[in-house]
C-alpha cells in the first residue's frame, strides 16, 4: 500500500474530508487507514460537496476487495492498484469514479 502516491496512511477521517474538500473536484480520492477496523483500509472520495468512504479489505486467500452499493456483486482484485483501475469507470457501485487521486505531502 506504501507504494501508492495516493496512500495517505494513518489520518482520520475528517482529515481526509478536509483534503478532499480542498482538492474540490468531484472524483478525487484518496486511501487511508481504516480507524475502526485493523488492518483494512478506506478509499475516501469526493462527490458532489460530500466525502464517501468505502472500506477495502484483504482477505485471506490474498486478494482484495471494496465495499460497494447494496445488490453489487464482489469483485476480487489481486492488489489494490487494479482495485482503483476498476473503480475508475462509472457505475461500479460507488458514488463517483475514482477519477484524480490527491497524493500524500512528500
Amino acid at each position: 500500500m506504501e507504494d501508492l502516491a495516493e496512500y495517505h496512511g494513518r489520518i482520520s477521517k475528517r482529515q481526509a474530508e478536509e483534503i478532499l474538500t480542498e482538492a474540490g473536484r468531484d472524483g478525487s480520492y484518496l486511501i487511508r487507514d481504516s480507524a475502526s477496523a485493523a488492518g483494512s483500509y478506506c478509499v475516501c472520495v469526493l462527490c458532489d460537496g460530500w466525502v464517501y468512504t468505502y472500506r477495502v479489505f484483504k482477505q485471506k486467500d490474498g486478494l482484495w476487495t471494496i465495499e460497494v452499493a447494496p445488490g453489487m456483486k464482489e469483485r476480487l482484485f489481486r492488489n489494490v492498484g487494479n482495485l482503483i483501475a476498476a473503480f475508475k469507470f462509472p457505475d461500479q457501485g460507488i458514488s463517483v469514479p475514482l477519477l484524480y487521486p490527491v497524493n500524500r505531502a512528500k
